[in-house]
């Protein structure tokens, strides 16, 4: 990548293929969908191969996104966006430290638990979910991002533009760019730099607070950041 003149140069990434581990969720779903529209080759992962396939159908003909399972996926692109549960996020990681090593690996996952009182973020013994992948997959380029993205409006065919800035957290600058310039590729979204892995716990916890604006307001709040 050449020197950067200003932190708002991006690298191109227009012919990066990416695969979207946990991929049958709404989530994984709505990120395929989007970097599909922008172009990408996309591979939907899943433990099924064939619920992989059957969602990768469900997203349209039209798009360029096909399912395997999450090792194959893993193994296929070129950088690997991890959207799976919290609860098999570490289990997961581990098995595919393998396929995933050398590559960038962008972890979405928030550690959230629901009460009565609604979501609360969960302790981590890593620090985040982004520190404990960067933790089991120490050949990989881990890097934080699409927290705060609502699979509700990325799903949504009548939502050309997504109003967003996508938070980008990660100690591998040129990892970092690339998926900021990958973030940008979504019509309507920016990639903003967040700073080092080390702050992610705070990031996949003000998911929490989200889901509280969200509820009380029956919206599909995102974040903008001002000034930059």
């Amino acid at each position: 990548m050449a020197d950067q003149k200003s932190p708002h140069d991006l690298p191109d990434v227009t012919g990066l293929s990416v695969a979207v581990l946990g991929g049958t969720g709404d989530q994984g779903r709505g990120l395929a969908r989007r970097f599909a529209l922008a172009g990408h080759e996309v591979v939907l992962g899943s433990r099924s191969a064939e619920r992989a396939r059957a969602a990768a159908e469900e997203l349209g003909a039209d798009l360029a996104v096909r399912g395997l399972d999450n090792a194959g996926a893993a193994a296929e692109a070129d950088v690997v966006v991890v959207a799976v549960p919290w609860e098999g996020h570490r289990e997961l990681l581990v098995s595919l430290a393998a396929p995933l090593a050398g590559k960038i690996v962008v972890d979405c996952v928030n550690p959230l638990g629901f009460d009565k009182k609604g979501a609360y973020a969960l302790p981590v013994e890593e620090g985040s979910a982004a520190q404990q992948a960067e933790a089991v997959l120490p050949e990989s380029r881990v890097v934080a991002a699409f927290h705060h993205v609502s699979a509700v409006v990325l799903l949504d065919p009548e939502v050309d533009r997504v109003d967003l800035d996508v938070l980008v957290l990660g100690d591998d600058r040129e990892a970092a760019d690339t998926v900021r310039a990958l973030a940008g590729r979504i019509s309507g979204v920016r990639g903003i730099y967040g700073g080092r892995l080390r702050n992610a716990h705070q990031v996949e916890a003000f998911t929490a607070n989200l889901i509280s604006i969200n509820r009380r307001y029956k919206a599909h709040a995102g974040l903008r950041i001002t000034d930059v």
